[in-house]
């Protein structure tokens, strides 16, 4: 594909602005002069302005069924992902143990209490004690769950944030993700007080509030998660009707990309927790008993919600506008303050297109798996500007630590919605800014800076096509 007459442009002035004495880093000349990138039209903060520029808006990408051998292979072959199907009755407690140690290990950099305490000697002895590792029995018999309510995953069994200064307050080093409700989990083991759990899940395994989790027969929770028909989220987040009758699943958040067994041949002139289901889909909810049993139960959600029956199609269309759904969300590291992460926004997007990401960006950007699109980061300039001129919608470019979803092209560049916590630019005088973004933002990819000055497509470590044409 040639070059465009603004690409052209764009490395005819990187080329005149390496040739300079004292020049800046040679692709964070991309934004000399320029306003900051991140003030953009109002259309361009809408899916349509993107989808008027896509060349395949309604055509699927790929069919369900090639969705589905996707996430088969993802569970079989890629080593971030773990399908609790075929775990055994029991596993050894070296191999427990090992699953902890791997998450749970005493941190060698200083952190910090939301009191702005270094944790000591002392707190980070009492962190390892909660582990209970001593109780974990030679063969430990697998328990199985699922989760009732949005809870957050953490790397050790304790609700207490932690950051990496004195004076942060944002980036709780202690939260890894968050799970949905109705996400089976395999259970390994308890802390030593017992109100967490250590659990599998198909792409995380860490620890979970045990009051989250409704404990079942194996049979029962996997056999919960194959029903089908299935009801999915594909609204940012939607929730149940309220309910008195029964407050657990009263108005409970279920976020983009939840999947829910769909009740339907449920009698339209039974009411459920006392409303009939004439204007509403019926599910099926877990419901965590007082002894932490499992009770499965009947659920409304409106029918005005934004929800389906099945996947949406793999459509350019669909996966802009869901991504656009998050648009203005704050940044949540780890799926914090009940909201997302890069990685943790772009699995959901994809979730609701029926696909089950692996769940973190250095994963994703591994994963043998999933399509990759050529990209050699130590090519020469004028070859990069090439390849990126060639991203389709959908595309996830990574960066150490970031991943970014393309969105499309305009002015012969490329530009992407991200999740981001922030990133720098280079302002009119030559100097770097930074710019606090902290939240789901569309910015053009080029004059996107790292802290450092030099600019993100120099960090590029891998871009994956997540849908291509013929899988």
């Amino acid at each position: 594909m040639p070059l465009s007459r603004h690409l052209l442009l764009l490395l005819l002035l990187l080329l005149i602005a390496l040739a300079l004495p004292c020049a800046a880093p040679a692709l964070a000349a991309t934004a000399v002069a320029q306003a900051p990138p991140f003030i953009v039209s109002d259309a361009q903060l809408t899916p349509e302005y993107w989808i008027q520029r896509s060349s395949n808006t309604q055509t699927p990408r790929i069919n369900p069924a090639q969705i589905a051998d996707v996430n088969a292979r993802l569970l079989r072959d890629d080593a971030s992902m773990h399908d609790i199907a075929q775990l055994p009755q029991a596993l050894p407690a070296t191999d427990v143990r090992a699953r902890i140690d791997a998450l749970s290990a005493i941190p060698t950099r200083p952190l910090y209490d939301a009191d702005g305490r270094r944790l000591d000697v002392t707190r980070l002895a009492t962190l390892r004690k909660a582990l209970a590792l001593d109780a974990i029995p030679a063969q430990v018999p697998l328990r199985f769950a699922l989760v009732v309510a949005r809870g957050a995953l953490r790397t050790f069994p304790t609700a207490q944030r932690v950051f990496t200064s004195a004076d942060d307050r944002d980036i709780d080093r202690f939260q890894e993700s968050a799970l949905y409700p109705g996400t089976p989990v395999a259970v390994l083991h308890s802390s030593a007080d017992g109100a967490w759990k250590f659990v599998v899940a198909a792409n995380y395994a860490a620890w979970i509030a045990s009051t989250q989790l409704a404990e079942g027969s194996r049979s029962e929770v996997l056999n919960y998660a194959q029903r089908s028909p299935r009801l999915i989220v594909t609204a940012d987040r939607a929730q149940t009707a309220y309910t008195p009758e029964s407050p657990a699943i009263s108005a409970l958040t279920l976020d983009m990309g939840t999947s829910l067994p769909l009740l339907g041949d449920w009698p339209p002139q039974q009411p459920v927790n006392g409303q009939l289901p004439l204007a509403a889909y019926v599910v099926q909810l877990p419901l965590r008993s007082a002894e932490g049993h499992l009770q499965l139960v009947p659920a409304l959600i409106p029918r005005g919600a934004d929800v389906r029956i099945g996947a949406l199609p793999a459509t350019d269309a669909a996966l802009l506008r869901q991504a656009f759904k998050f648009l203005g969300e704050r940044y949540g590291w780890g799926n914090d303050y009940d909201a997302r992460d890069c990685s943790g926004f772009v699995l959901d997007v994809y979730r609701s297109l029926g696909l089950a990401l692996p769940r973190n960006t250095g994963d994703q950007a591994r994963s043998a798996v999933l399509h990759g699109v050529a990209f050699d980061a130590g090519a020469p300039l004028a070859q990069r500007l090439q390849r990126l001129a060639q991203l389709q919608v959908g595309d996830l470019i990574y960066i150490p630590g970031h991943v970014m979803l393309v969105i499309g092209h305009a002015d012969g560049a490329p530009w992407v919605i991200h999740d981001v916590a922030g990133a720098s630019y280079r302002a009119a005088d030559g100097s770097v800014q930074r710019a606090r973004l902290n939240g789901v933002s569309v910015t053009p990819l080029l004059p996107l800076l790292a802290n450092d000055g030099t600019a993100f497509i120099d960090h590029i470590t891998r871009i994956r096509r997540v849908f291509p044409t013929g899988t």
